[in-house]
């Protein structure tokens, strides 16, 4: 090979390289902790307000019931292919429920066996010191809730559909390749009194990863040396962010549904008597 088509076979690697590091060169290493909004979120944030006053309502568990492990064509892995703590995203949701007002009171369960432990801590230190007779610093009684929402991660299916497209000529070869995955989740609203379940919404999401990348092959000096360089580039959709997304659906989905089954309703925006 002469050194001018060398030249032109380096020339062809620097634009693979080129453009396999457009997605690359945007990830910052070392970036400090962010909070990252979502278009679900920003959806919950324009509910109207509340027209009663706010409903208390419980988060137990959000379990994961998919039984799921992270995928490895080589050996199977331990690890779970979904989050063990989706409630904490369920819990955030309710909270972030409508700019105008807060829809929803919130009461821990999650880790009422420490909650518990530290009333019963506070109650028996103050008899201590306090003495029984004392009924200044009494404990409120705990909020109990009429509602419990309930659900968990019900589906995740890994490699939903995949597939690429590549090309080589003389040794030089492009490439590119897709896979998505699909989680589920589902949500019931049950009541406390009559352990009625009042709703059931599901929603379901497309995790989607996606790769490109490019190489070339080349034989020197009368083909007893060979050339060979590679790059590429892949994008992975996170899966805590297609779960705290579709997560955040399903409340959207349930306050909706909610309305049509008259648990609750819209406060009507009032009229300042203008016609426009």
């Amino acid at each position: 090979m002469t050194f001018i088509e060398l030249l032109k076979v380096l020339g062809v690697v620097c634009l693979l390289s080129g453009c396999a590091s457009t997605k690359s060169g945007s990830i910052y290493y070392g970036e400090e902790p962010y909070v990252e909004a979502t278009t679900t979120l920003q959806k919950l944030k324009a509910i109207p307000e509340l027209d009663q006053p706010q409903i208390t309502i419980a988060v137990y568990n959000f379990p994961d019931k998919t039984g799921q492990r992270k995928p490895n064509p080589k050996f199977s892995q331990l690890s779970t292919a979904v989050t063990q703590g989706a409630e904490v995203w369920v819990i955030q949701a309710l909270k972030e429920v409508s700019e105008a007002g807060p829809w929803f009171r919130v009461v821990e369960r999650e880790g009422l066996d420490s909650l518990v432990k530290e009333r019963q801590l506070i109650r028996s230190t103050r008899e201590l010191y306090d003495g029984e007779s004392d009924t200044k610093n009494v404990l409120k009684p705990l909020v109990f809730a009429g509602l419990i929402v309930e659900g968990g991660i019900v589906g995740y299916d890994s490699n939903v559909t995949s597939g690429g497209e590549g090309a080589r000529y003389f040794g030089i070869g492009v490439k590119e390749q897709y896979r998505t995955d699909q989680v589920t989740v589902s949500l019931r609203l049950v009541s406390v009194q009559t352990g009625e379940i009042l709703l059931s919404v599901s929603a379901t999401k497309t995790i989607a990863s996606f790769s490109k990348g490019g190489d070339v092959f080349r034989f020197l000096d009368m083909s007893t040396k060979a050339l060979e360089l590679e790059t590429g580039v892949a994008t992975n959709e996170p899966v805590n962010y297609a779960i705290r997304t579709t997560i955040e659906h399903a409340v959207y989905l349930m306050i909706h549904e909610g309305v049509e089954y008259n648990l609750w309703k819209f406060k009507e925006e009032k009229n300042d008597g203008i016609h426009r």
